[in-house]
């Protein structure tokens, strides 16, 4: 139960558009984080030739995205803590309502608006991102050598380009009170350890002697 103090803190963010708990853009984070590596791993395969790598691709990525949706989803159940925007999931109105003997918060507002409002750690647009995007960035590491000590900046900058659309999507649900940035922070770090973990079944380490190809039967680092 929410006591008056917590509601006092939540409410600071009274200020906000209540339009805001009408959607959050889940469909929109399965173009950034599946279809867009999904695009770039058939761009290569096209090159390539290499069905053997687009299998493993693939594969690789949806166990992270799926892997990291699996473990956000526990958590958020488990933790339950209250989003930014909680005040207005429970008050729509605007106005609190109390218990008079006990203060305790009497919510008013929709069932199923309070319930997500209970949702907030961590960040399951943040951990897709960076699940996907996150296992992409390893992915093109592998390809372009990027750890070859070429000192060629250009091809680190193409594998941070996907992290940084990953963060920029972490940034976007603290600035649209969707999420606390500790919610974004923790969302980031478990999916980009997903997606390390998914990468690394499936492909050598970039920095390996073998980085640049998939893990072929017999093939060994």
């Amino acid at each position: 139960h929410l006591t008056p103090c917590l509601i006092c803190k939540i409410s600071s963010f009274s200020s906000i558009d209540r339009t805001l708990l009408a959607g959050d853009g889940g469909g929109r984070m399965q173009i950034y984080a599946v279809i867009l590596p999904m695009l770039i791993f058939a761009a290569i395969y096209v090159k390539k030739k290499n069905a053997y790598d687009l299998h493993h691709a693939i594969l690789g990525l949806l166990f992270s995205v799926l892997i990291t949706g699996v473990l956000t989803d526990a958590i958020k159940d488990g933790v339950g803590r209250p989003r930014p925007n909680f005040y207005y999931r429970c008050f729509p109105d605007g106005v609190p309502n109390y218990k008079a003997v006990t203060r305790q918060v009497i919510c008013h507002g929709d069932a199923k608006v309070i319930k997500e409002g209970h949702k907030s750690f961590p960040s399951g647009h943040t951990s897709w991102s960076f699940a996907g995007l996150g296992f992409l960035s390893w992915y093109l590491a592998g390809k372009i050598r990027v750890f070859d000590r070429g000192g060629h900046i250009a091809k680190l900058c193409i594998v941070i380009l996907p992290l940084l659309f990953a963060a920029m999507v972490g940034v976007s649900r603290v600035a649209d009170y969707w999420h606390h940035w500790q919610d974004v922070f923790a969302g980031g770090i478990l999916g980009l350890v997903v997606a390390s973990f998914c990468y690394l079944q499936f492909f050598p380490h970039p920095a390996s002697k073998h980085g640049t190809f998939t893990i072929y039967p017999g093939l060994t680092k």
